[in-house]
């Protein structure tokens, strides 16, 4: 009697299952790597943007001068209640992941810290 079996074999199974652990060994890395890099990466763009709201606020003057600070926040992290660079980023400020340590001293998500220098302008 001549009978077909269906399925598979266990072999087949342990060579399926060796082949998802081989790609989620290499893709994992790259996934959490991911975070940090978008983190990174939101973290220059409102770098960027204040330095041109810094730019922005210094060629509007009549006699050219930079913001002699970039909020009234305190210090502590932005919200909404205590939202940071409103007086050079137009569309209301940072509410969220950067945190004022200090008058003219800020820490980004990434936890970089960030100074502002009003006689020059630069947020470094």
């Amino acid at each position: 009697m001549n009978r077909k079996s269906k399925g598979f074999t266990l072999i087949e199974l342990i060579m399926v299952i060796v082949v998802l652990a081989i790609l989620a060994v290499v893709a994992i890395p790259k996934f959490t790597d991911l975070s940090v890099r978008a983190n990174t990466s939101a973290e220059q763009g409102v770098l960027g943007g204040v330095r041109a709201g810094i730019s922005t606020y210094h060629a509007a003057q009549v006699i050219p001068a930079y913001p002699p600070t970039l909020d009234s926040a305190t210090n502590n992290p932005c919200s909404k209640t205590n939202p940071c660079f409103v007086n050079v980023l137009s569309q209301g400020g940072i509410t969220s992941g950067w945190i004022k340590t200090a008058p003219l001293v800020y820490k980004g998500p990434t936890g970089a810290s960030y100074t502002y220098v009003p006689a020059v302008g630069s947020f470094q």
